[in-house]
């Protein structure tokens, strides 16, 4: 499934130019957009950055027609076709999305790599939507990466210190940041284990549940730095705040309970922790020589377990119950008297409407032809969290 690519084009100042005719690249996915920029500079020989999604005619963010808007030096010698599309300001823009946003990011990082003695000799775009922005630096030193995040997710920093202090090895190198969304990222050698196995999953969690068992006694550090707390109650007020403008119907007693659902899981004695937020073995890349947890922008205090729920999920039936029953004789020897089970099973629910909140935080902070990524994701959450009230209350 290839994706037909319209490119609409702006100069440096954000005046509109026109589009290059369509062509296809071989990625489905909207947000990976290197192959965008590689096939413009082949087909019609202009380096472009693209800046964000205009439009795309799927009901998920995959193959077929899809409108971008680029930035350009000057315009191309091809020919290009005009095009109407509304460039107006939005208050949600990402800063990455504007015309001269990527230059004025590349240049931060520019700066910090050369006082790290690490000059960019190469830049590679890669990714670019409503959650983050992505490009590979190159240079004799070796390889870092530039990632920039939007407000919600700007602890991710912060976390990534904490990280290499405490459990160090197990997460990317930060090498810099800006405190405002901007992060460096030392390369990390290896792939991204989308579809692992149980067999694969069983190392992830014990390093996490490492990170989790360090992070207990620096939770008021973490906090205190900026990492959302949804420890306990919080949590309940959190996730009916965020599904304050959908149609919950459905789920109506679930929240209305999930003060008393929430107090009998603290009552299992499972300590509150640093949590990854999305542990889904693509965000953790894998080499011969070591493992690395990825992607911490999801990242809060609460309960450990909704780390374990994730990362089970597209495993069949046994395969989970082996990563869960792991997951629970490593709190059980580190916490005797402590009841896993229990609580993983009371969490199972508030697991599915948590991420039905994330997804509303997503919606409510992205301009409106980039809600597409996630347009889908509240109603399905929801419905996952209705399949799973027959856990213990």
């Amino acid at each position: 499934m290839s994706r037909t690519v319209t490119l609409v084009l702006v100069d440096a100042a954000g005046t509109p130019l026109g589009a290059l005719p369509p062509f296809d690249v071989p990625v489905p996915w909207w947000q990976e957009v290197g192959g965008v920029v590689e096939e413009a500079r082949r087909r019609y020989g202009v380096e472009v950055s693209v800046l964000r999604l205009l439009a795309g005619d799927r009901p998920r963010a995959v193959g077929g027609p899809v409108t971008y808007l680029g930035q350009v030096g000057e315009p191309p010698a091809t020919p290009l076709v005009p095009a109407h599309v509304d460039l107006a300001p939005d208050p949600l823009r990402a800063p990455y999305a504007e015309p001269g946003g990527p230059a004025r990011s590349l240049a931060w990082a520019g700066a910090e790599l050369r006082r790290l003695g690490r000059p960019v000799e190469t830049v590679t775009q890669q990714r670019t939507w409503n959650l983050s922005a992505i490009w590979r630096l190159d240079g004799r030193s070796g390889t870092a990466w530039l990632k920039q995040v939007p407000v919600f997710f700007r602890h991710e920093a912060a976390v990534l210190r904490w990280l290499s202090r405490t459990v160090p090895g197990r997460t990317p190198t930060l090498l810099a940041d800006d405190g405002d969304g901007r992060m460096l990222l030392d390369h990390v050698p290896g792939e991204d284990r989308y579809g692992a196995g149980a067999d694969e999953r069983l190392p992830m969690l014990a390093d996490m549940h490492a990170v989790h068992l360090r992070s207990v006694p620096d939770v008021p550090d973490l906090v205190a730095a900026g990492v959302p707390d949804l420890r306990g109650h919080t949590l309940a007020g959190w996730i009916r705040d965020r599904l304050a403008a959908y149609d919950t119907s459905s789920v109506e007693p679930l929240l209305a309970g999930l003060e008393t659902r929430l107090a009998e899981v603290r009552a299992c004695g499972v300590p509150e922790t640093l949590v990854h937020g999305d542990l889904h073995p693509g965000n953790v890349r894998a080499s011969s020589e070591r493992q690395v947890i990825i992607d911490w922008g999801d990242a809060f205090v609460g309960h450990p377990a909704f780390d374990v729920l994730r990362l089970v999920e597209g495993l069949d039936a046994a395969s989970s119950v082996l990563v869960v029953e792991e997951w629970c004789a490593r709190w059980r020897a580190d916490l005797p008297g402590c009841d896993p089970e229990r609580a993983v099973e009371l969490l199972r629910p508030v697991a599915a409407l948590r991420m039905a909140a994330v997804y509303a935080m997503f919606l409510d902070g992205i301009e409106a032809s980039e809600r597409v990524y996630h347009a889908t994701d509240v109603d399905a959450c929801l419905a996952r969290a209705l399949g799973q009230v027959t856990a213990p209350t």
